[in-house]
């Protein structure tokens, strides 16, 4: 039984495993977007969201750590100077996960995992929708009924002035 036991390990080896989360999140750090599945994303997100946290501050200590993780120095430079810089004031959930479909050849469940402050569409602010307003509410029918007996009361005056002329 394997009660107690959450981790993912993706039908690979622990060193394979390890390899491979490297590998994804050196690719998501370079390209800050990839293409993969759903169960890939979710242990990637689990793998990389440590080490971005880890990036806030820019000492030797945590760099060394990230390094050891990724082993990738061009990676470990793009994530201290460009990203951690862009999510310093973010408090945490620092990737976003949006499902895309199944794969053709074997109906995998795939997705693209990205950072959140990078995409600029996502990122636009929403123009306010106006209020839309409820029948539900008794001040809102009171409301709307002193308003209807207002108008006609208008449209009655108005009516009578254009019979007068």
């Amino acid at each position: 039984m394997r009660h107690n036991k959450k981790f993912n390990h993706l039908g690979r080896t622990a060193s394979h495993r390890n390899a491979m989360l490297s590998n994804m999140a050196c690719s998501l750090i370079k390209h800050k977007r990839i293409t993969t599945t759903v169960a890939k994303a979710k242990a990637l997100k689990k793998f990389v969201e440590p080490l971005i946290t880890k990036s806030k501050n820019d000492t030797t200590n945590s760099r060394r750590v990230v390094f050891s993780n990724l082993q990738d120095k061009y990676a470990v430079t793009e994530l201290f100077k460009e990203i951690s810089v862009k999510i310093a004031d973010r408090p945490g959930g620092y990737t976003r996960i949006i499902k895309t479909g199944n794969r053709l050849g074997d109906n995998a469940e795939m997705c693209f995992i990205e950072f959140v402050d990078y995409n600029e569409n996502m990122a636009k602010e929403k123009v306010a929708k106006k209020a839309t307003r409820t029948r539900r509410s008794k001040k809102n029918a009171a409301e709307s009924a002193v308003e209807t007996s207002e108008s006609t009361a208008v449209n009655e005056d108005v009516s009578s002035e254009l019979a007068s002329v």
